[in-house]
């Protein structure tokens, strides 16, 4: 009897897309409809992994972080993406940085709203890292089990420092040239060593080209991939900790949301 062949069922784009090899090595479980294959997407997914499993019930009032910390964070994003884009605009030379300054803000399209951005995003983002360090240091975050993440934190807000004042120097106007200037020269009177500081700094005795440069490496290089290893290891740090810190919860309330 001769066998009867069926034609294929043509599968949908859908299907071959989610069968595929490549698929499959970016979604490795599936729809997670069970509490193993939850717990699998979370522990792979880098971005979901530094979430805590559980989160106290004070650590979702807004009025007990006022989401100092993220906004920080969402700061920090948002000045390494304008500055980015200001970076296509400006060069890094004592002849062209002023003029580029002031053609980004006249002449380049969304120039002055994107410069703008990054000069208050930055004065802002020293504020929400001075008050988070408040808020941390009045509710005991630096307290056992958290000494080395309060450690971690105050690196990361001397880093943001750091940012504010190498960027000081970028504009090349009379302001930065001039607060550059007393830094430097506050930096020579420094013990033993003033006068290597202030070398190291500026790349000599004046501000120059040299200083300028120095300024743009660590600003836009140096200091965003410092920074980056930094906010990796403190945000980890909170999710082995436990999460947001706080005070152990009151017998009978429950600690947990």
């Amino acid at each position: 009897m001769a066998e009867v062949l069926l034609p294929k069922k043509r599968r949908s784009w859908k299907e071959v897309v989610t069968q595929s090899a490549v698929w499959r090595s970016f979604f490795r479980h599936g729809v997670p409809n069970n509490d193993l294959d939850r717990s699998l997407v979370i522990t792979s997914n880098v971005f979901l992994h530094l979430h805590p499993v559980r989160v106290r019930k004070h650590g979702v009032r807004i009025t007990y972080t006022f989401g100092l910390g993220g906004l920080s964070f969402f700061l920090y994003l948002v000045l390494g993406i304008t500055g980015a884009i200001l970076m296509l605009e400006y060069v890094p030379s004592t002849a062209r940085a002023y003029t580029d300054i002031v053609r980004i803000q006249s002449q380049v399209p969304f120039g002055g709203l994107l410069r703008n951005l990054h000069r208050w995003g930055a004065e802002l983002m020293v504020l929400t890292v001075f008050l988070h360090f408040c808020r941390v240091f009045y509710t005991g975050g630096y307290k056992r089990p958290r000494e080395f993440n309060w450690i971690v934190g105050i690196v990361a807000g001397f880093l943001t420092l750091a940012f504010s004042y190498t960027g000081y120097l970028l504009p090349w106007d009379q302001l930065a040239y001039w607060g550059i200037t007393v830094g430097g020269n506050i930096a020579s009177y420094a013990p033993l060593v003033g006068p290597q500081i202030q070398r190291l700094m500026l790349g000599g005795v004046t501000v120059g080209q040299p200083a300028l440069i120095r300024f743009y490496t660590l600003h836009c290089f140096i200091l965003p991939v410092a920074s980056a290893m930094v906010l990796a290891v403190h945000f980890w740090r909170i999710r082995k900790d436990g999460g947001i810190s706080g005070p152990p919860p009151a017998a009978g309330e429950g600690g947990e949301a």
